[in-house]
C-alpha cells in the first residue's frame, strides 16, 4: 500500500522560507512522477511542481524562480523549497504520485496522494 507523508508546512511572513517533504512508503514502481498540489480556500486544486523519474521537472508559472522542486532517491523523500513566500501562497499542500508521467499543468490526477501540509503566509 502506498502511503505518503508530508511534513515543513507553517506559518511565515511574506518573503519567507520553508521546506516541504513528502516520504513516499510502499511504491514500488522504478517509472514514476511525483508533485506537488495546492488547494486554497474556496478555490480549486492546482499544480505546483512535478519531477519525474528522469528528473524532468514542471513549475506553475506563478511558482517558477520561486519554488524548487527536487528528490532524494535513497531517502524516497520529495521535496518543495519555497522562497519569497506571497499571501497567495497560503494553501493546503499536497504530495501525489503516479506511474504516468504529468506536469504541472496537466489535468491527470494522480492516484496516490498524502494527507496535506498547510502553509500560511501573513503579509
Amino acid at each position: 500500500q502506498v502511503q505518503l507523508v508530508e511534513s515543513g508546512g507553517g506559518s511565515v511572513q511574506a518573503g519567507g522560507s520553508l521546506r516541504l517533504s513528502c516520504a513516499a512508503f510502499g511504491y514500488t514502481y522504478n517509472i514514476y512522477c511525483m508533485g506537488w498540489f495546492r488547494q486554497a480556500p474556496g478555490k480549486e486544486r492546482e499544480g505546483v511542481a512535478t519531477i519525474n523519474s528522469d528528473g524532468i521537472t514542471t513549475y506553475t508559472d506563478s511558482v517558477k524562480g520561486r519554488f524548487t522542486i527536487s528528490q532524494d532517491n535513497a531517502k524516497n523523500t520529495l521535496y518543495l523549497q519555497m522562497n519569497s513566500l506571497k499571501p497567495e501562497d497560503t494553501a493546503m499542500y499536497y504530495c501525489a504520485v503516479d506511474p504516468f508521467s504529468f506536469g504541472a499543468y496537466s489535468d491527470y490526477v494522480p492516484n496516490y496522494w498524502g494527507q496535506g501540509t498547510q502553509v500560511t503566509v501573513s503579509s
